[in-house]
């Protein structure tokens, strides 16, 4: 087994810290818009650990150390979220005790949208320093079954089954020439889904266009999963997506909303830090997001919205105009 990068989560550690913990801010407008939000639409943040939604999401000014510790309980008390994207849980697969401290800060029937381990999600490894000599390479545990169960859906099972929503396995983007065949593709992800516990949802994330093809849309139909509709910067939009016969293959849906068009991870960060003001409103991109709610509404569907700081600059405040335009829109679930 390959060792978990345990210094790289670190910083996410479920630590416990001295004092009262994270508040959540006093928001009347927020209780007033989800009230009148329809009951498919779950909307969440990638992770809560952020010090800058200060005044937005918590109450004052707490600390990275005291959000870690307590910020998810905070966090699960505002109106307007009823999910959250745990994206700790790509950089290595979660413990027991790391999943039985959330889940005693959430309260009955909140559910979660987990990232898989990218050492089971990725095909070929990156030109990236952590992955060292492998860079470039095949992985053989890409979509490993056994590995998928003993190593990330049995923690779940044994501490968080009643939190976990939506598995997300995401693709990590390949170069064009190392891409794998369509039937492989298919293979491996039949073959998974077969061994999966059917209590848990599971989708699917590409990061490569050349990948949402009909045999893909097909395999993950018969298997009851899921394909999630992206903003991410390679990918068409998720109204183009939306517009894919049969793009919608499972009794839920998961939108996560990452990166514009044709931008970069490191350069967003960089430049929307501390996440705290929405910088480039993406009103194409919101509009998407009410067209596929109304569609869920119609097909009686969850629908998980994940949103990232990267998007349009600051999540919660994302998530307050997609509230309020879904509201607007008058939908009904």
């Amino acid at each position: 087994m390959t060792a978990r990068p345990r210094d790289q989560l670190s910083l996410f550690a479920a630590e416990v810290v001295s004092g009262v913990g994270v508040e959540v801010a006093d928001d009347p407008s927020a209780r007033e818009l989800a009230a009148n939000m329809p009951a498919h639409v779950r909307f969440g943040t990638s992770s809560w650990t952020f010090a800058g939604w200060k005044d937005l999401l918590w109450r004052g000014a707490p600390t990275q150390a005291e959000l870690v510790a307590t910020g998810l309980r905070a966090y699960a008390r505002h109106p307007l979220l009823r999910t959250v994207g745990i994206d700790r849980s790509y950089y290595g697969p979660l413990t027991r005790d790391d999943l039985a401290g959330y889940a005693a800060q959430l309260p009955p029937g909140f559910l979660a949208v987990s990232k898989v381990w990218e050492e089971l999600t990725t095909y070929v490894f990156p030109s990236h320093p952590r992955f060292g000599a492998r860079a470039g390479e095949k992985n053989p545990r890409f979509l490993d079954p056994a590995a998928t169960l003993d190593e990330v859906i049995g923690p779940y099972l044994d501490a968080f089954a009643e939190h976990a929503g939506p598995f997300v396995f995401e693709l990590a983007p390949m170069p064009r020439e190392r891409l794998p065949e369509p039937h492989e593709l298919a293979r491996r992800i039949e073959r998974l889904m077969r061994a999966l516990p059917t209590r848990f949802s599971y989708a699917f994330e590409l990061r490569n266009r050349e990948l949402l093809t009909p045999r893909y849309l097909d395999v993950l139909r018969g298997a009851g999963a899921g394909h999630v509709l992206n903003f991410w910067s390679a990918m068409p939009s998720i109204g183009e997506q939306l517009d894919l016969p049969g793009v919608v293959t499972a009794p839920f849906v998961v939108a996560r909303l990452l990166l514009p068009p044709g931008t970069r991870y490191a350069d967003r960060k960089a430049a929307l830090a501390p996440f705290d003001r929405i910088a480039s409103p993406e009103i194409a991109l919101r509009a998407d997001i009410v067209r596929l709610a109304r569609a869920c509404a119609r097909a009686n569907k969850a629908l998980f919205v994940v949103v990232n700081n990267k998007a349009e600059g600051c999540a919660p405040l994302t998530i307050r105009a997609l509230a309020e335009a879904i509201v607007a829109a008058e939908l009904v679930a």
